[in-house]
């Protein structure tokens, strides 16, 4: 296999026979593990942000976007934020041998369908190194050896980042090839794409073509994360400090991720859509919307279809009128990526047919599209959101992380 594979070939090799361990781990080594890779992480800080301050340096020098920088960038709060999900996922439970049903048959069989580990779970991600301490740490405790591939721009940071948790990891009684660090080139992402046989399942998180690319290469059965074309609409209902704050939140506090909203759709019926515009433009949101839009505030310029169907991960947004909520709801099921789509409403009907309608992994409802997010909803560090329908949607999480097998005693029963 490693002459086929011959970038990866090796750490392949490692994290098939740690797979092979790590599934026997009681939950107890596991956490003992994950709160020594946490521990690691914040005594060599210092260590891992030389590394990121050499890759973030890199990155500027080549005109990497702002936005890009901002994923890319560590400082010591979000080094012990990375920590901090690895004592999270310590907190939560063993997916690692749940029985999802149980039930005896007629004939006196014993039925069980219990939750066991993926096996080699291959991850393809972008700029953003602290996916690097979530992955490994969400592969570990559901039982998984992890294949990490990040991008080239966050290459030593993501070095240094594995060293840190192999060392602990291993010091705390973890097999070799718990996790692996592929090499950042293009070509170790088409092996790993066709390891099938060696990797299990591979999870790509990052840009659309990053998300085409490995969807339509891949021989390794995929898990789809997707882009976040998110949507906020703002029914005739809402109450308009309530509306504000939560179309802010959901545009401003943190451009660059997927749960970003990027359209706001608001009835044709709301009457502080003037205040609502001019508070995103005084954030510093460039407004692109339609004719009814740009009546509202003269601060907006006029949108395309391009803007419907742009997830921006910057300070832009794009704004449409709508005459009602099926309008709304068209407008998504036309240009919504299937992440998250919020509605702002007092009324129980506008709320439960737009909750009925969208077709998305989350609806939030009088909720910032924010909360889109393993942590933030309790389930721990993610590897990624899932907009597909097969196996996983939604934060991908522990439970996520794993299959099933069906177990079946009996007492000499034949058939």
């Amino acid at each position: 296999m490693s002459a086929e594979l011959p970038l990866i070939g090796a750490a392949a090799l490692r994290a098939r026979a740690a797979a092979r361990v790590l599934r026997t781990l009681p939950t107890e080594t596991k956490d003992a593990a994950l709160t020594a890779m946490a521990e690691a992480l914040v005594e060599r800080t210092d260590e891992v942000l030389a590394a990121n301050a050499a890759d973030v340096g890199a990155a500027r020098a080549d005109g990497t976007p702002e936005s890009i920088l901002d994923r890319l960038r560590l400082d010591a709060g979000r080094v012990a934020g990375v920590a901090g999900a690895l004592r999270e996922l310590v907190a939560l439970p063993d997916p690692v041998g749940d029985v999802v049903r149980g039930s005896r048959l007629p004939n006196g069989l014993q039925l069980r369908q219990v939750r066991v580990p993926l096996g080699v779970v291959g991850i393809v991600y972008e700029a953003r190194p602290n996916v690097t301490v979530d992955a490994a740490g969400l592969c570990l405790k559901s039982g998984n050896a992890a294949l990490l591939r990040g991008s080239a721009s966050a290459f030593r940071t993501n070095t240094a980042l594995v060293a840190v948790l192999i060392e602990a990891g291993t010091k705390a009684g973890l097999p070799e090839g718990f996790v692996e660090l592929l090499p950042a080139d293009r070509a170790s992402v088409g092996e790993l794409l066709n390891a099938r046989g060696m990797v299990d399942v591979v999870i790509p998180r990052g840009g659309a073509s990053l998300i085409e690319r490995v969807v339509r290469e891949s021989t390794v059965p995929v898990i789809e994360t997707g882009v976040g074309n998110c949507h906020v609409y703002v029914d005739a209902s809402a109450d308009a400090a309530m509306a504000e704050a939560i179309v802010l939140n959901s545009k401003t506090h943190r451009v660059s991720v997927c749960n970003s909203a990027e359209t706001l759709l608001v009835h044709r019926d709301v009457a502080f859509l003037p205040r609502l515009l001019g508070a995103l433009a005084d954030a510093g949101v460039t407004l692109h919307g339609d004719s009814s839009a740009q009546a509202a505030h003269s601060s907006v310029i006029p949108a395309t279809d391009e803007d419907w169907a742009t997830e921006y991960l910057s300070m832009d947004m794009a704004v449409r009128v709508v005459d009602d909520l099926p309008a709304a709801v068209d407008h998504i099921a036309s240009w919504g990526s299937g992440h998250s789509e919020a509605i702002v409403a007092d009324s129980a009907t506008a709320i439960a047919d737009f909750v009925a309608g969208v077709d998305a992994a989350a609806v939030l409802v009088n909720a910032s599209t924010r909360f889109t997010d393993g942590g933030e909803l309790g389930f721990g560090a993610e590897i990624g959101i899932s907009t597909q329908k097969l196996h996983a949607r939604g934060p991908l999480g522990l439970p996520e992380l794993t299959s099933t097998t069906y177990v079946v005693t009996g007492s000499g029963h034949t058939r």
